[in-house]
């Protein structure tokens, strides 16, 4: 497809929310290098074959920096994302900002936190199960789990867990008014300073400590990327999780005979998640754009510096050329070498950390309620109104 011509807009969002979008498939059969409008209206190339996806994630010369400043084209007007952001840079940047929590978020560290991620689930469902079905997944679950789990890493108090996730909301939601997102931006800052001013009369050993000594005694990051660094990991430290928890379920509920096999044999709970973060379209908006530095060719494709780039992993997980029989759902799928988490020097921090909240909390689940059935069908199901991250505002079960 020229430059000239009508460009499709992306994200591509008709159709149920649960399914992937029919464009994916045809893209990659036909135009995997192809010419998008953003609803921000401004257009990018849209990669959709898996080795091309890797091969953007890969190559420096596809950059986050270049798509952070404020000229570069943007895949929504209300695209907040701060360019003292860890998600915003490149190395070296990047390279010095993940050093300083990468630690908190080894395999080896996660392992040592399952048994209170098990805890915690396992009183969350004590209360689930106080309730009168149907009750909502989302509200007794997939959303206090990781919220509880982060803020105990960060050092954030879980009381105010209404505060932040108000704010957070009004920052996502695509509904509201940009001022609104704005006022929460702003909001968030100002809640993020208290904390690091308290760290540093009580200084704390919780990674919102670790950062603020980083940034006192050692200089390692400026204030403002302090700020930026501590609102990232809250939000990205439990927002995806309470989104992939909940779809997840809506997945096995949806595939009888998966959810069965996975009932029957717990000890698949690993390759299940494995394959739930392949199978789910989440984030089918690719919300963070790369802008070329320099001319570089992509499958057969030219795309010129200052151009923009969405690397889709959704559709790369799809890719038949990759995974056999790409749309079925198979738990016990043993080749999976998906995306979800982003290849590269980029791929998730808390990768580790999501991997067992999700494990823990799906297992207890099925294991605590063997019956469990959705109470409601899936056309009654209302979606956050989000741009590229998808997710049920509630998912109502019975036992």
């Amino acid at each position: 497809m020229s430059a000239e011509v009508t460009s499709p807009t992306f994200p591509f969002l008709a159709g149920p929310p649960l399914d992937l979008p029919a464009e994916f498939e045809l893209l990659r059969a036909e135009e995997p290098v192809a010419r998008v409008t953003m609803p921000s209206g401004d257009r990018a190339w849209l990669v959709t074959r898996y080795q091309d996806v890797r091969t953007v994630f890969a190559d420096p010369r596809f950059s986050r920096a270049a798509a952070s400043v404020p000229t570069a084209p943007k895949l929504s007007p209300r695209f907040l994302l701060r360019a003292d952001s860890i998600l915003s840079k490149d190395p070296p940047d990047h390279t010095r900002l993940r050093k300083l929590v990468a630690g908190a978020f080894t395999a080896r560290r996660i392992d040592h936190l399952r048994p209170r991620i098990q805890e915690t689930t396992d009183r969350l469902l004590d209360g689930l199960e106080q309730v009168d079905p149907p009750a909502d997944l989302v509200t007794h679950l997939a959303l206090p789990l990781p919220v509880m789990v982060i803020c105990e890493l960060l050092g954030v108090p879980y009381c105010d867990r209404d505060r932040f996730r108000g704010w957070t909301e009004a920052l996502l939601n695509i509904e509201l008014p940009l001022a609104d997102a704005y006022a929460a931006r702003e909001a968030l800052d100002d809640y993020l300073a208290e904390l690091i001013a308290d760290r540093r009369v009580h200084p704390s050993d919780d990674l919102l400590g670790v950062l603020t000594a980083a940034r006192d005694e050692g200089g390692k990051l400026s204030e403002d990327e302090l700020v930026s660094f501590g609102i990232t990991l809250l939000i990205a430290g439990h927002e995806t999780t309470a989104n992939q928890i909940a779809t997840f379920m809506l997945f096995l509920l949806r595939n009888p005979g998966q959810l069965r096999l996975l009932r029957e044999s717990l000890d698949l709970i690993a390759p299940a998640v494995e394959e739930l973060l392949r199978f789910t379209p989440l984030g089918v908006g690719s919300g963070l754009l790369r802008v070329a530095t320099a001319d570089v060719e992509i499958g057969g494709v030219t795309i010129r510096a200052g151009e923009a780039v969405i690397a889709s992993i959704t559709s790369a997980n799809h890719d038949p050329a990759v995974f056999g029989d790409p749309d079925e759902l198979d738990i016990a799928r043993t080749d999976n070498p998906h995306l979800a988490f982003g290849p590269g020097i980029h791929h998730c921090l808390g990768a580790q950390l999501a991997r067992a909240e999700l494990q823990i909390a799906i297992a207890s689940l099925l294991q605590r309620f063997p019956g469990l059935v959705l109470a409601v069908g899936e056309d009654e199901l209302n979606w956050r109104p989000r741009l590229g991250l998808r997710g049920p505002s509630a998912v109502p079960v019975s036992w």
